[in-house]
């Protein structure tokens, strides 16, 4: 009764200029930063008391005072962050208007579904395993690529916005339908197949970070499967470790002879599908493979991460022995240091 009485005191007094002026006071969090949850149906006195715990408000009552000029407009469940001073008025506004706190999440191109997995999970917004789960099935690309056996390749590299209450489901949404959307906008050739165009794209894009190469890139692997000569990519073999869980940062000879779909190494022709998260940039150059006599490449000397390509297997061994003798020397330099 007495709570009754303090608000509609200060509900009259709101009226006044002193009262207003207490509505419209900005107050700063102590912390700087305050994060709090709304869950759904919680009572707005419960939320003042919250709030003041938190350091929003100074004080719960002027909250509900606040409240009292606007009884039947509902408060939105969600996280909010109050990082700046802001008055009882505009907390409120808030609440209502449901400006909630959202995290952004860049999936790199080039990424596969366990990297996302890995990073949903260091950011603490989403369980890795259930973002695994999730995208492993296939069913809401089938209709585009009915050869898809996962959703790896159509969650689309980009900047996403979460929310605490988004989950696994609304992610991978966003993601393949942000897929479709790119892949909307492309030209691909009369016939082509959707599934092994973005196949091809996810082996250009982990091959090369360099911009200028991905259409000579998709050149070689085009061209090898035209002679109908294996691809030899090693990001296929690094794939395959990954799914039967033996990737352990380095490939070793037995993993090239190891028999496994996705080894391009033992298996002309594409792996089944692809082995990441190809950018537009990539599907382009898988489109539009550049003209090129090129059956070969190896990454040039240094840390350019840029490739020289080849025609022949003499020049492709020059060049694969220039590589591991600048290779050698930047070991010998190292030790060096060390030793210093």
């Amino acid at each position: 009764m007495r709570v009754f009485f303090a608000l509609a005191a200060l509900a009259v007094a709101a009226a006044g200029g002193g009262g207003w002026w207490l509505l419209n006071r900005p107050f700063a969090p102590a912390s700087g930063e305050v994060l709090v949850t709304v869950p759904p149906g919680m009572a707005t006195r419960r939320l003042a008391v919250v709030l003041e715990q938190e350091g929003v408000v100074q004080r719960r009552e002027l909250l509900l005072a606040a409240r009292i000029f606007r009884p039947k407009a509902k408060l939105q469940a969600g996280e909010y962050r109050f990082a700046k001073a802001d008055t009882p008025r505009g907390v409120l506004d808030r609440l209502i208007r449901g400006d909630i706190h959202y995290y952004e999440v860049t999936v790199r191109e080039g990424f596969n579904r366990f990297e996302i997995a890995a990073l949903l999970e260091a950011q603490g917004l989403i369980r890795g395993q259930d973002f695994l789960k999730v995208a492993e099935d296939p069913a809401p690309v089938l209709d585009l690529a009915p050869k898809a056996t996962s959703l790896e390749g159509y969650l689309f590299p980009d900047t996403y916005r979460l929310t605490r209450a988004t989950t696994a489901e609304d992610l991978a949404r966003q993601m393949h339908r942000r897929f479709r959307q790119v892949w909307s906008n492309l030209v691909p050739q009369e016939g082509a197949s959707v599934h092994e165009a973005v196949t091809l794209a996810s082996l250009v894009e982990k091959e090369t970070g360099a911009g200028s190469e991905r259409a000579l890139v998709a050149s070689v692997f085009a061209n090898r499967l035209a002679r109908g000569m294996k691809l030899d990519c090693d990001p296929t073999v690094i794939y395959a470790a990954l799914l039967e869980g033996r990737w352990r940062g380095t490939i070793y000879r037995s993993d090239l002879d190891r028999e496994h779909p996705y080894n391009t190494y033992r298996n002309p022709g594409l792996p089944p599908g692809p082995i990441a998260s190809p950018g537009r940039a990539a599907l382009e150059a898988a489109l539009r493979p550049a003209e090129s006599n090129y059956l070969f490449f190896v990454a040039e000397p240094g840390n350019s991460g840029r490739h020289v390509f080849s025609e022949t297997m003499a020049d492709h061994d020059a060049a694969v022995a220039r590589y591991r003798s600048a290779q050698k020397q930047q070991e010998a330099n190292r030790q060096g240091v060390l030793r210093r």
